[in-house]
């Protein structure tokens, strides 16, 4: 029965790639950080508890390298939801050099007929403890200690950004954005969880195999961190992850993104337009254009954290389709088209008096700006005036 909980975990990673994963790109890093969690939990039981001299063979060493990419999709979920650009940079992939660099080391071992790779992995899991494995340049102790140690970093890695964004837009903004809640709870559970499972690999890795019996407050290494605890803190930790998606269903059925507005909607009501509709497959263009028109009747734009991902999601229709709208059919960029939209519409309000009852901080930051000073060099580029300019020619 232990196994349908990874299975389920696996099921639920599908579903985010393939349906949600084109409302919010961030969507397919928390994914594949479940993929991988999950798949690394049916590799634990297909050592330790199939009984299966090919199951074994065929988990032992060759899914070293998912353990060097959770902390990395971690940080890339977090980092992409936090982010208006859902696209990953080329530094970014630098973060996966240990990946790689994992399966190349562990070519002499999965490059072995697989005959020899099952006795090997039954010699070691069941006989003799011993992991001397021929590997390139580093043992197989120090890959099983190191993983572990890889995914603590990145966990207090990943968590550091999200308090870094949150000091940056508080500064800038001196509120925190709506999601910033719910967003903490999440990120905290989730790199919180990570970091109980790793540690419980890792002293389980050195008493087994290192052989130090190593005192914890006053207990001896080998009871605390004996198989059967790890096998049970591990699997708690797992199941616990999979299930406590389902308590944020904002997360795992909705965009959230981290804005700056302040929901006035009932719960039921917020939860219901969160709630993901059959995204669009072909769209035509024509009809689109209608329906951007009445999308922009709802003034979208000005709220400070509108994106080409929040758009997607409330018309339904892949990011993929608006990015090349904009390029193509408009030779424009989303941020132009979108600051453009916030200068005209500033402009109207100017024009209809607006400026004897705000004051121009409040007037861009009505208009989504995140500051003054952005406002005033956005108007000027639009314009070709200063915004107390344009306002004074309209007195005159």
């Amino acid at each position: 029965m232990a196994i349908l909980a990874p299975i389920f975990g696996i099921f639920t990673s599908f579903i985010l790639i393939y349906y949600l994963s084109s409302l919010n790109r961030s969507n397919i890093f928390l994914a594949l950080f479940f993929l991988c969690s999950n798949l690394i939990v049916l590799v634990y039981f297909g050592l330790h508890f199939s009984k299966n001299i090919f199951w074994e063979g065929f988990c032992f060493v060759h899914w070293l390298p998912l353990s060097y990419l959770i902390g990395p999709l971690l940080f890339f979920y977090i980092k992409t939801t936090l982010t208006d650009n859902n696209k990953l940079e080329k530094w970014d992939w630098l973060h996966l050099i240990p990946a790689f660099l994992c399966i190349i080391v562990t070519i002499p071992f999965t490059s072995l007929p697989f005959n020899e790779k099952m006795e090997t992995a039954h010699r070691i899991v069941n006989i003799t403890n011993d992991y001397r494995v021929p590997f390139y340049w580093v043992d197989f102790e120090f890959i099983l200690v190191s993983r572990s140690i890889h995914v603590v970093i990145y966990c207090i890695l990943a968590f550091s950004y999200f308090k870094w964004i949150t000091h940056q837009r508080f500064k800038l903004n001196n509120t925190l954005p709506s999601n910033h809640s719910i967003l903490q709870r999440w990120f905290l559970i989730l790199c919180f969880i990570q970091i109980v499972i790793a540690l419980n690999t890792l002293g389980n890795m050195v008493v087994v195999v290192y052989g130090h019996n190593f005192s914890l407050w006053g207990y001896k290494g080998n009871a605390i961190f004996s198989d059967d605890h790890f096998f049970g803190l591990n699997g708690i930790g797992f199941g616990t992850q999979n299930f406590l998606l389902f308590l944020f269903p904002k997360i795992l059925y909705g965009n959230v993104s981290y804005s700056n507005e302040v929901s006035k909607e009932s719960i039921i009501e917020e939860l219901k337009s969160n709630l993901p509709k059959k995204i669009k497959q072909s769209v035509d263009l024509t009809e689109f254009e209608n329906t951007l028109q009445l999308y922009l009747q709802e003034l979208p734009f000005v709220k400070k954290e509108f994106t080409l991902s929040q758009m997607s999601f409330d018309l339904k229709i892949p990011e993929r389709f608006l990015s090349n709208y904009f390029n193509k059919e408009l030779e424009i960029s989303f941020s132009e088209w979108r600051k453009n939209l916030r200068i005209d519409h500033v402009c109207d309000l100017l024009e209809q008096g607006e400026s004897k009852h705000l004051t121009i901080e409040a007037i861009s930051a009505n208009a989504g700006f995140a500051s003054r000073s952005k406002f005033i060099d956005a108007f000027k580029e639009r314009k070709g005036v200063t915004p107390s300019a344009f306002i004074k020619s309209i007195g005159s």
